[in-house]
C-alpha cells in the first residue's frame, strides 16, 4: 500500500517545521529528511503552500469549494440552454 498523503494543514505546519530548524542553524537537506519528505516534495510545496497561514488555506479551500459549485451551476444551466435550443427548433 502506497503512503497516505499529508493534508494541506500538515503540508503548512512541516514547512514552518523545515523554516525553525534552518532558523536554528541546521542545514536544509537534513531539516527536509528530518520532515520525513524529500528533497522534491519539499520544494512542490513551498511553491503552492509556501508562506501560507491556516486561515489563507481555510480561505483557498473555500474558495475552491465555491468555484467548484459555480462550476457545476454554469454546466447545468448551459445544458438546460442547450435543451431548450433543441426543443425550440422542433428536432426532438
Amino acid at each position: 500500500m502506497g503512503n497516505k498523503r499529508p493534508k494541506p494543514e500538515e503540508i503548512v505546519t512541516k514547512l514552518r517545521q523545515v523554516e525553525v530548524l534552518t532558523g536554528q542553524g541546521m542545514p536544509r537537506l537534513d531539516a527536509i529528511r528530518q520532515i520525513g519528505v524529500t528533497e522534491q516534495t519539499y520544494y512542490r510545496w513551498k511553491k503552492k503552500y509556501g508562506g501560507m497561514g491556516t486561515d489563507q488555506l481555510k480561505e483557498l479551500k473555500r474558495l475552491q469549494k465555491e468555484n467548484e459549485r459555480l462550476r457545476r451551476a454554469v454546466s447545468d444551466l448551459t445544458l438546460d440552454k442547450l435543451i431548450l435550443a433543441e426543443a425550440a427548433k422542433g428536432n426532438f
